[in-house]
């Protein structure tokens, strides 16, 4: 991606709350469009931190981040989140409108579009998430978990963001609603070109979608590169009480036998199984 210029410019960022807690400590990354980015870590790491400041929603102590060209400490909150939108952990944290078609349309009239448009913005991104016309009407909060996610990427899509973070996706999700949300991530990743990233503690997920992976831990970037090769750095994810999937575990353990140690799913260790015996 050298030839690329980055979307988002991350520069010697510093972050500290009122209270003086040092949260982020002389950050620095890039981010490019049509990524599929894992954060992960430990609580406390700064993982969310770091994503909130992606997005304005924090301001840096020191330092810099620069989105679309646009430095975050001098452009107003509502133009940064018209470039990174940000899904809550638990989406009722930021779903407060009476009925899922407002609950939609709030960002797009809140940034003073016409009505017209509103409207088609509201109509795409429930399209986009899979959301029947039929919860227009509805309260978001007498919807399922899953549906009430739906409806808060929805609301994140309306203002057409490039990049859209999503603080733990899985959580609170049974096996088939996680694969469903992270489906949904991948096809708005590859299909429509949004840089996708995920703050999340489940490694097979992170093994199964992103492509790059973010270590932090103590409020510093510990390890960033390609998945492979993160689950490869035992010591670093040792440092934050991680470890990779038990695939990747068993498939390092085997490697003596044929197997490549940067195996991240059960099929790929299966079709290395079917050659070896082939």
């Amino acid at each position: 991606m050298s030839d690329q210029k980055p979307y988002i410019e991350v520069k010697n960022l510093w972050y500290s709350y009122t209270d003086g807690t040092l949260a982020l400590s002389d950050i620095n990354m890039e981010i490019y469009d049509g990524e599929f980015i894992a954060f992960i870590g430990q609580n406390g790491s700064g993982k969310t931190t770091l994503s909130k400041c992606l997005n304005g929603l924090f301001k840096p102590t020191r330092g810099d981040v620069i989105v679309d060209g646009l430095n975050s400490k001098n452009t107003p909150i509502v133009q940064m989140v018209r470039r990174v939108g940000y899904v809550f952990q638990n989406p009722d944290h930021q779903l407060f409108n009476n009925n899922c078609w407002d609950e939609i349309a709030y960002g797009p009239r809140n940034i003073e579009l016409p009505e017209d448009e509103v409207k088609e913005r509201v109509e795409e991104a429930a399209r986009v998430v899979g959301l029947d016309e039929a919860y227009f009407s509805e309260h978001p909060f007498f919807l399922s978990k899953g549906l009430r996610q739906r409806v808060a990427i929805a609301s994140i899509l309306a203002l057409r963001p490039k990049v859209i973070i999503v603080d733990e996706p899985t959580t609170g999700q049974d096996a088939r609603q996680s694969l469903e949300i992270m489906d949904f991530l991948k096809r708005l990743n590859e299909e429509l070109g949004h840089t996708i990233i995920i703050i999340t503690h489940d490694m097979p997920i992170v093994a199964k979608y992103a492509r790059r992976v973010v270590v932090m831990g103590n409020g510093r970037i510990l390890a960033d590169g390609d998945t492979r090769d993160v689950f490869r750095m035992s010591d670093v994810l040792a440092q934050t009480f991680l470890e990779p999937p038990q695939i990747t575990q068993l498939a390092q353990r085997c490697a003596t036998l044929g197997f490549s140690p940067s195996t991240l799913t059960v099929e790929e260790m299966f079709e290395q199984f079917e050659k070896m015996n082939s």
